[in-house]
């Protein structure tokens, strides 16, 4: 198995030591489950996934107004008909690789908030996602909002867990970041728990370096418990979303005490040849998330669970020369889960009252973060979004 530790676990930047972070760390499955066995999340708390769809998603193509001529005008070859999308109701309709958001639609497990952006948008990936990121349109800023959360109520990294060896802005604080995980640490199966444990068991015959080697596999009995008891979760090399919402999974019905799970899923820049790439990234996307929220609602501890699916902006209303669309603004968030009230948040950017060719924002990102800090994971959003932002009524 890899050696990990918090020592020599590379973050993927030496700007955090710069900083005088503390806390930035990978952390191994051993730890992850030892403190699942001694310190379990309390039943009830909230569970909450950050999904980041890195490279703009084209959230005109994912949430369809199929209904109106002027997005067919806008786009008349990349457009999709009426009878190909999945409907939501007489206007819009899901991309037709959508088949189990559509059924979290049914559920009214899904919520999806229509034109979410940030004022004076940016068309820079990495500045928009720094904004994403770090919930601060105006400057740019070294803490990321989850990480700001952490530093307004305790250091303890493995509160929040980024799936990935390195560790995105989000998790940053000022004096405190996330922990990493990396998929490539695989948790030990119950067969190699079992024999681990086998070998800790004392013969009389041993010599006394070999009765020293035995009880150095027996030292942390409550390691080698909680691991019997957890399966590791299959290989998705398909479809790394998958592999990476698997591992939370795993994680959150073990009880590790982990409120915020960072995943991603990258390869939305579609200048060209949009349609076969992004349905097919939306493909991956639609199987790890449905697959993840129904393996969820099985267990008591997955009920709590809420998934935000985002991305640093949208693309242009109009299709470009080469099939494809360029960066725009605005787009739709998904939130989905149990505890959601499903149905449409905000209003819908209109595909003629466009600010120089792009959608107009018509809900701020950084209230539909207030409301998960606030409804999941049971804190003052202040310090992590600031103030003036309020709850838009997602949570039942």
């Amino acid at each position: 198995m890899p050696e990990f530790n918090r020592r020599n676990f590379l973050v993927g930047s030496s700007v955090l030591g710069a900083l005088g972070v503390l806390g930035a760390a990978g952390v191994t499955w051993d730890e992850l489950h030892h403190r699942a066995a001694t310190t379990p999340l309390a039943a009830g708390s909230g569970v909450l996934v950050l999904l980041t769809l890195y490279g703009g998603n084209d959230g005109i193509n994912t949430v369809i107004p199929y209904a109106d001529s002027a997005y067919h005008a806008a786009r008349p070859e990349l457009s999709y008909q009426p009878e190909e999308v999945l409907r939501l109701d007489e206007q819009l309709g899901l991309n037709p690789a959508m088949k189990g958001f559509a059924q979290l639609w049914q559920q009214r497990d899904l919520a999806i908030v229509r034109g979410v952006g940030y004022p004076r948008p940016d068309h820079s990936h990495f500045r928009s996602m720094d904004i994403w990121q770090t919930a601060a349109p105006d400057e740019p800023v070294n803490s990321g909002w989850i990480g700001r959360w952490l530093d307004a109520t305790g250091g303890d990294p493995i509160r929040a867990v980024s799936i990935g060896p390195v560790l995105p802005q989000l998790a940053i604080g000022a004096k405190y970041t996330a922990a990493a995980l990396d998929p490539a640490s695989a948790p030990l199966s119950a067969e190699m728990a079992a024999a681990l444990s086998g070998l800790a068991t004392v013969d009389p015959h041993d010599s006394a370096a070999q009765a020293l080697v035995c009880a150095g596999y027996g030292a942390d009995e409550a390691v080698l418990q909680a691991f019997s008891t957890i399966e590791p979760p299959a290989k998705s090399p398909d479809n790394p979303l998958q592999a990476q919402l698997d591992l939370v999974g795993t994680c959150i019905k073990a009880g590790v005490p982990t409120q915020v799970y960072s995943v991603s899923l990258g390869g939305f820049d579609t200048h060209a040849d949009e349609r076969r790439t992004q349905q097919q990234l939306l493909g991956r996307l639609d199987t790890a998330v449905s697959g993840f929220l129904a393996d969820m609602a099985t267990h008591p501890r997955g009920r709590d669970v809420v998934l935000l699916a985002y991305s640093e902006f949208g693309r242009r209303v109009a299709a470009n020369a080469s099939q494809g669309t360029d960066h725009g603004t605005a787009g739709p968030v998904f939130v989905a889960g149990a505890p959601i009230r499903g149905g449409f948040y905000g209003d819908e950017p209109g595909l003629t009252d466009l600010d120089n060719g792009d959608l107009k924002t018509t809900v701020d990102f950084r209230d539909v973060y207030h409301e998960l800090l606030h409804r999941v994971v049971a804190t003052d959003p202040g310090p992590a979004v600031g103030q003036g932002r309020r709850d838009i009524g997602l949570i039942a």
